[in-house]
Parts: structure tokens; sequence; C-alpha cells
């Protein structure tokens, strides 16, 4: 038997080659930020956009993901995209610095969405993660409070940056442009151009507030309605090698 050949269920569980999951028990915590006012008075939110019930934590998660399929179900660049496969999670700025992370897209698939891939003479694999039976092809991760803390323009064009890096053949890996620069192309600032394109055609053609009020908002302000912020935290995939078993 070649290393190809292994069923996944047979390998060791330590580390884990693969997660499994139910929605509701997915791994969550509520960030707080003691320090995003800056030592001053929370901001409040203008009462006409809605974020959700005030008596409980804001789920940035879940509204990121009902903003997502709004936007996929409306531009068809990105309509090969189905978030049941894509999980929004968060992560925490260790500073409130405007410059560093913002977002990430972590595909779960090698090159042309290949799930081994040859490195030095072993075999590796990313960790894999099944969600409600489904098995994900991408991690779309926001780090906070820094995401949050952008204007929202600067916000919208964020989201779809991510969503675009998607592959179009939604098979786990990334969309590879030509040339040397197969992530933003030549040039990034021109790739936020063309997101910030999307964004307005987006806008103009009948987008639902109600997803996106939410993006108007600060962290302070969300924070002053909410008390907390809840998201879905995960460990970034680790690529492993996968053993290599006796004939």
């Amino acid at each position: 038997m070649t290393v190809s050949d292994l069923r996944f269920d047979d390998l060791p569980s330590h580390p884990p080659y693969r997660y499994v999951w139910e929605t509701a028990k997915l791994p969550r915590t509520c960030f707080r930020f003691p320090a995003a006012a800056g030592g001053h008075e929370l901001q409040i939110a203008p009462p006409y956009w809605d974020s959700g019930p005030h008596d409980q934590p804001f789920d940035i998660s879940a509204c990121l993901t009902r903003l997502s399929e709004s936007v996929i179900a409306s531009c068809s660049d990105l309509r090969h995209i189905d978030m049941k496969r894509v999980l929004v999670t968060t992560t925490f700025a260790r500073n409130r610095r405007p410059h560093g992370l913002q977002a990430r897209i972590t595909p779960l698939r090698f090159r042309e969405g290949s799930l081994i891939r040859r490195i030095r003479q072993r075999d590796y694999q990313v960790q894999r993660h099944v969600v409600d039976g489904r098995e994900l092809l991408y991690l779309m991760t926001f780090c906070l409070p820094r995401f949050l803390d952008l204007d929202f323009d600067e916000k919208m064009i964020t989201l779809f940056h991510e969503l675009f890096h998607i592959s179009p053949q939604f098979d786990g890996d990334i969309r590879r442009h030509s040339g040397r620069y197969h992530v933003h192309s030549h040039s990034k600032c021109k790739y936020d151009e063309q997101m910030g394109g999307l964004v307005r055609e987006y806008l103009s053609n009948g987008a639902d507030p109600k997803l996106h009020a939410f993006m108007r908002m600060t962290t302070s302000q969300l924070l002053s309605r909410h008390g907390s912020i809840r998201g879905i935290v995960m460990p970034r995939p680790k690529i492993l090698p996968l053993p290599i078993r006796a004939v």
C-alpha cells in the first residue's frame, strides 16, 4: 500500500489529521477589549444601525457569514462560493495599531485542490475540518478589534478582498493570477481598487442595509450596545507529514 492509498481513518490521532464539529459546539470566545475605548467612555451607536438584540453578545462570525452570502448572491465573480464550506473565524490582534493583519483566507487544500503534496520525498496533508458532516475548504479569519476599527468602505473592501482570493474552481485552493505575483497580481493597490468597484456595484444593486449596518459601527459602538463581541476561534491548520506504512 502506498501513502496515497492510506485511509485517513487509519491515521494516528496525535496530532489530529481531521477535526469534526457540530455547529453548536464550534470553539467560540467573547472579546471584551477592555482598552477598546482608549480609556474614554464607549461610543454610542446610532439607533438606526441594526446589529441584533442589544442584550446578547454581538456574533461577528454569524453576521459576516450572512453578509458574505448576500455578497456572493449579488456578485457574479463570486457565485462559485458556497459559504457552507467556508468558516468565518476570528483572531485577536496583539495591539491596536491600525497597520497589520486585517483578515486572511486560509485554503484547506494545496494547489489545484490537491489533498496531498509531496515535499522533500515526503507526503503532507493539511488538517481537515468537518462541520455538520460537510468538509470545509476555507477558513476566512478577521483580526479583532483591528478589522472593526476600519471605516465602512475599508471593511467592505477587506471582505470582498478575502472572498475574491477563493479559487474560481472552489476546490480549496486560492485564486492564482498569472506571473510572479500570483496572489494579488502585480499590484495590491490595483487589486483593492478592483474590490472597491465590486463593493460599489453591490451596494448600488439593492443590497439589504440591515445585513451591513454593523459594518458602519466601530468596536467601541458594538461594545456599548452588546457588552462583548463573540466569534468562532479556530487554530490555524497545520501541514502534517503523513506516516509511512510498511507494505
